[in-house]
């Protein structure tokens, strides 16, 4: 009989903590929110000069080291592991890690998603120098990414998981077997790129069997661009990027990254 209690009691202790983060989460977002930058400024002079370098300092590499495997960075994160007691001062804080990555290591933070303050490290360098994206400095991996984004641009900004398993199978990349540079195929594109957000892969409703599909993910609108895509097409098939009108006509649009979906 005591044995239900004593595994109960973990399990309601976990609760607590979710909801206790979840509050602290809500904390952070009202304190970043109501500060006005007079406040701001009067709070730093709480702190030591010292003190607000060494913050930032903490702040720049902490976010280095959650993007060397190019995963999304949450604010309440920031705060909760880096930021701590100067939560008062945090907008100072935060807008100069952003310059120090800007000017020192040519990144910008951008955020992919407003309603949870979700940020992406973009490498702005090798985006001037016509590099692109990177993912994790692999070229075969790129190469990969770069054929999934051009077909589902190309097919209407939307393609069932088949049709891209099938377009690999063409380019004998069989998402069933080990492959010798990519390894596991289907959780390389299914987890991995799903994870660093350069991919969105949905469930397609009222399919029986259940079927997917993928779209771009809002990384992919950052490091890159319609028309960078469709002039690698053109590249490959030796063609004029007009030759694609509709592409063409698109691709010369204002890039806008939907609203992420909520399908998986």
């Amino acid at each position: 009989m005591t044995q239900p209690r004593r595994r109960g009691r973990p399990s309601a202790h976990r609760d607590a903590s979710l909801l206790q983060d979840e509050d602290v989460e809500m904390e952070d977002d009202s304190i970043y929110q109501t500060q006005s930058a007079s406040q701001v400024q009067k709070n730093l002079a709480k702190h030591s000069p010292e003190q607000i370098n060494l913050k930032v300092g903490e702040v720049v590499q902490y976010l280095l080291i959650r993007d060397q495997k190019k995963l999304p960075i949450k604010r309440a994160d920031i705060v909760k592991n880096v930021i701590k007691e100067y939560k008062d001062v945090y907008p100072e804080i935060f807008q100069r890690a952003k310059n120090s990555l800007r000017q020192v290591f040519g990144f910008q933070l951008e955020e992919i998603d407003t309603k949870n303050h979700v940020y992406v490290l973009v490498n702005r360098l090798d985006r001037l120098q016509g590099d692109g994206m990177k993912v994790d400095d692999n070229t075969a991996k790129l190469g990969l990414l770069t054929v999934i984004l051009s077909l589902i641009f190309m097919k209407g900004n939307t393609v069932k998981e088949s049709v891209i398993w099938e377009t690999l199978r063409r380019l004998r990349i069989d998402h069933g077997e080990k492959h010798d540079d990519f390894g596991d195929v289907r959780k390389l594109v299914t987890d991995e790129f799903v994870k660093q957000k350069y991919l969105e892969y949905n469930k397609i409703l009222h399919t029986d069997p259940l079927e997917y599909e993928f779209c771009w993910g809002p990384r992919a609108y950052k490091e890159t661009s319609k028309m960078k895509i469709l002039e690698f097409v053109s590249m490959i098939q030796n063609k004029d990027p007009k030759s694609w009108s509709t592409q063409y006509k698109e691709a010369q649009e204002p890039a806008v990254a939907p609203s992420q979906s909520t399908g998986r």
